[in-house]
């Protein structure tokens, strides 16, 4: 019984649901303090989701959970504890940022937790020391393998002496050197800090042997507490994979025996079935697999062992044509692999390492779609499928949908579907990897029996050592290189040890020591300065509203990813200015040489004369005359025409006489506004032509031809009324137009372009840069960290801001220097307003990002929420005030409505501040609203 002034944690009723899924159910547990606690069992158990409550960063639903002696559902005492806790989430570097080097990763959390400048210095040089990555400190961690990540990820947790550190899988994926060398690392910081208290959750019962306390999990509930050494003679077990399948209930447990293997059939020693020869694949510069060879034999188990990213998997899919090898060779059944083979695919079945199945479809459709994939006749393929489910135990679950099927099951199912064909070469990448050790043993009882009793060759990657001593052979490898190829008890022997990871181990410090001498002598370290003692125990307490430290460390690790990808940079910079080009240039409401033919069938002067009218003028082009009824109605069809005039028979004579006539106006309606720019047009030249034609005759007009050919330079579509003779009508109306007198469509274009491309690019911009935290993993850093929620929106936003303004100082020289439209009001108020507008329209993207989960959905979101309303409703194509209704509210609730107003005042009308403070006062409303929207939807905590 552990006292409660000697836990460091404990967790009373503690349930936990993930929709209708239980991943903690009624938990009641204490974990001793100053210890090495830790959390043993399968993928799916409960692990992690307890680790994260235990760290703050998950929301507590039920129950209660106390750690560093207080309730951590208080968020005053989550707040307090936050810099005493580290927390390296599940995943190689899933808290690290990849563009960053290995400084700037320990950086930006010695930021988070307020270090200065000299103390950040003095803590990562000791931390580097301490690890080995010192010579290292301006690399990437995208270019870190897997152990060399993990190391940084635990800088990263230790730059503010935590008291408690918790680690979720830190190993996992790891190769066994870099798994020692981490809990040797982690056993000498815990003998320089007396009394840190560890939480571990590992998937290695090897590696969890070594710690002083353990918590068997399984469905989320507890089975079991207590040293190795207790959980072992609770069980009466000598391992402690062992201990853990007796912890498990009767019903789990039910037929299971201890795996065995038997020897290969005599007589199987033929020709190889798989054949590499000096594969190599490179990406890039950088070299996956460099030089593999290795030959398979039928009916063999042949294993790959590594860690995580050595090239298993690339190795794999180069032999089974998924992926071009760069060089050397690979063979299937003595032929070259060939992708384009599709008989070679017939015999060879692949299962992933990822899960790749229909996770909509039930273990039925699955099977049933895989089996019409390879061609199975309707009733070989009902037979096939009856005997898989019943050897792999799938009969209970034939109707479930593979979404809601246990992991143990799923991989079975992903086995059956690999299989369905009846393959010779089975190649599996990593297939139990997450699997207890219960379902694990029954998996590999299936591949047995294929290998033993049907002939099948299997090709497996694994990482686990027990697995691989399984294996009829292995090899070795890692960095792309196979280090050694043999049997279990040959690769041990050679290097006379004791079992296969310390002959792992052996052959890579082999192959370090070589890369070593190749590379050169290590670099030296400048000596640092000796920390006086107790000098890591000094803490200042973190500002807990505010502080800029923490909101610059997001923007400075902002400014760096953006800095260091190219392509992303590349289209938040360059990508409005080719969307301007195209709006400018490519878009106008200017409608000219529209095409036009007549069916005179007067042929008069004066017809002639009529058609004249619109011979002359630079809005239409004349084609080839009408032949008849039919000829018009096919031309306009066709589109070979836009208009079409019918002149009347005895237009001439009737207008002569003073009788009413008429002339024919047939307009291709299919776009509404340029028909209705043309009906203006054909309405002013045959006003003009009555103007003329009274003028000729010596009578008065109610327009002279000067108002008219005015009319049509302004192009006023408005029918000017209709000559006649009575010389007592003396008014008319006059139209002049202010601002833009030539009447061209660029003057609003661009200015309108501005704003509408200021408001759809930042927003995207910025609803992908907190998406993406949340897809990579690293929003975690938000939960478990003292930086606050305005903070962190702040602080990431600031970069998109600086963009958007070097954006909009393109789009203002575009404007400018391309399309000549000059700045006639003052630049000052619109720069502010641009900066108004881009604070706004960024904090649209940060509204949407915070309710959004992947980067898909930020994108269409900020896309249709940003487009939709800039298009249709903030005036750009119909004015606002014009509005009623859903569509005017949405209008003058969106910022795009007030900034096309500074931005067409200022390029067009000369406004100033004194015409357009108002306009600024209502945009700059928009930025605290929006602000704290996203404070109020996005959480400190994940639900």
């Amino acid at each position: 019984m552990i006292r409660p002034q000697d836990a460091v944690g404990e967790l009373y009723g503690v349930s936990l649901r993930y929709g209708a899924r239980v991943a903690l159910d009624d938990v009641t547990i204490s974990l001793p303090a100053g210890r090495m606690v830790g959390l043993i069992g399968p993928d799916g158990v409960g692990k992690s989701s307890l680790l994260s409550l235990i760290a703050g960063a998950r929301r507590i639903q039920s129950g209660q959970v106390h750690v560093l002696g207080g309730d951590l559902g208080d968020p005053r005492h989550r707040a307090d504890v936050c810099p005493q806790i580290a927390y390296m989430p599940q995943g190689l570097g899933k808290n690290l940022y990849p563009d960053l080097s290995v400084r700037e990763n320990i950086e930006f959390f010695g930021r988070l937790f307020g270090q200065s400048k000299d103390e950040r210095d003095r803590r990562i040089a000791a931390l580097l020391t301490a690890t080995g990555l010192d010579p290292f400190p301006d690399r990437p961690a995208s270019k870190l393998s897997g152990g060399m990540r993990q190391k940084l990820g635990l800088c990263c947790a230790l730059i503010h002496d935590p008291d408690l550190l918790i680690l979720d899988e830190p190993t996992t994926g790891v190769d066994p050197l870099s798994r020692r060398q981490f809990w040797s690392l982690i056993s000498r910081m815990r003998a320089e800090r007396r009394g840190m208290s560890v939480i571990v959750a590992t998937a290695y019962m090897e590696e969890a042997d070594q710690f002083h306390w353990l918590v068997a999990m399984d469905a989320g509930r507890i089975l079991a507490a207590g040293s190795p050494s207790d959980l072992k003679a609770k069980t009466n077990s000598s391992s402690l994979e062992e201990s853990f399948i007796a912890l498990l209930p009767e019903e789990r447990r039910r037929g299971h025996k201890a795996f065995t293997i038997g020897p290969r059939p005599p007589g199987d020693d033929g020709e190889p079935v798989i054949v590499a020869r000096d594969l190599t694949r490179r990406f890039g510069e950088f070299v996956a697999v460099d030089r593999v060879s290795f030959s398979i034999k039928r009916g063999e188990i042949f294993g790959f062992l590594g860690s995580n990213g050595c090239g298993k998997s690339t190795t794999m899919k180069m032999l089974t044509g998924l992926l071009p090898a760069s060089a050397g060779e690979a063979f299937l059944f003595g032929e070259a692999v060939d992708a384009s083979d599709m008989k070679a695919r017939f015999r060879v079945g692949y299962m992933s390492q990822s899960f790749s199945l229909y996770s909509e479809l039930t273990v039925r459709q699955n099977l049933d779609l895989h089996a019409h994939l390879f061609h199975i006749a309707r009733e070989k393929a009902r037979a096939r499928i009856a005997d898989l489910t019943a050897r792999f135990g799938l009969e209970d679950f034939l109707d479930q949908r593979t979404a809601d099927l246990p992991l143990g099951i799923r991989q079975r199912l992903s086995l059956a579907v690999a299989i369905v064909h009846e393959p010779e070469i089975l190649i599996l990448d990593e297939p139990t990897s997450g699997v207890d050790p219960l379902a694990r043993d029954r998996f590999w009882d299936l591949l047995a029996d294929l290998s033993r009793g049907e002939g099948v060759t299997i090709f497996i990657s694994t990482h686990f050592m027990n697995e691989a001593a399984r294996c009829d052979r292995i090899a070795l490898m890692d960095a792309g290189r196979v280090l050694a190829t043999g049997t279990p008890a040959e690769l041990v022997k050679a290097r006379q040890r004791t079992n296969l990871e310390d002959a792992f181990i052996d052959y890579l410090e082999e192959a370090n020591a070589a890369e070593a001498r190749r590379s050169g002598p290590r670099p030296e370290t400048a000596a640092r300065p000796a920390e006086k003692p107790g000098m890591e125990r000094e803490r200042r307490a973190p500002n807990r509203w505010f502080s800029p430290r923490r909101l610059f460390a997001y923007t400075i690790r902002e400014g760096l990813e953006l800095l260091r990808d190219p392509i992303r940079l590349g289209f938040a910079l360059l990508g409005t200015a080719f969307l301007m080009s195209v709006f400018g240039a490519g878009i106008s409401t200017d409608v000219n040489n529209l095409t036009f033919a007549a069916l005179d069938r007067d042929n008069s002067h004066d017809s002639r004369t009529y058609l004249e009218e619109l011979r002359g003028s630079t809005y239409f082009i004349e084609k080839k005359p009408i032949v008849d009824q039919a000829d018009l109605e096919r031309r306009l069809q066709s589109g070979d025409i836009k208009a079409a005039i019918e002149i009347p028979p005895d237009f001439g004579r009737d207008i002569k006489k003073n009788l009413p006539t008429s002339v024919g106006a047939w307009v291709d309606g299919a776009m509404p506004f340029r028909a209705e720019t043309i009906r203006g047009y054909l309405q002013s030249a045959h006003q003009q032509f009555l103007s003329d034609y009274a003028v000729r005759e010596g009578q008065a007009a109610d327009n002279t031809p000067d108002d008219v050919r005015q009319a049509l330079r302004n192009k006023d579509v408005a029918m000017l009324g209709y000559a006649h003779s009575n010389p007592a009508v003396q008014a008319r109306i006059e139209t002049r137009f202010l601002y833009n007198q030539d009447f061209e469509s660029i003057y609003a274009q661009v200015p309108g372009s501005i704003a509408l491309l200021l408001v759809e690019i930042p927003a995207i911009l910025m609803a992908l840069a907190i998406v993406r935290e949340k897809e990579l993993g690293s929003i975690t850093n938000l939960y478990v960290t003292p930086v606050t929620r305005i903070e962190f929106l702040l602080g990431k936003q600031i970069p998109y801001i600086v963009i958007a303004m070097v954006n909009f100082a393109i789009l203002c020289l575009m404007g400018l220097l391309v399309f000549g439209v000059p700045i006639r009001g003052s630049f000052p108020v619109l720069l502010l307003g641009a900066l108004l507008y881009v604070t706004a329209t960024t904090g649209i993207g940060m509204l949407i990002s915070t309710f959004c989960q992947t980067q898909i959905a930020a994108l269409f979101g900020a896309t249709i929420l940003t487009m939709l309303p800039a298009t249709q409703f903030s005036g750009m194509l119909t004015p606002v005030s014009s509005l009623v209704g859903a569509p005017a509210m949405l209008g003058r609730g969106f910022p795009m409505t007030y900034f096309l107003k500074i931005s067409v005042g200022t390029f067009t009308k000369a406004l100033g501040f004194q015409d357009l403070s108002m306009t600024l006062l209502q945009l700059a409303a928009f930025i605290p609203i929006l602000t704290l929207l996203s404070l109020i939807f996005l959480r400190k905590q994940e639900s």
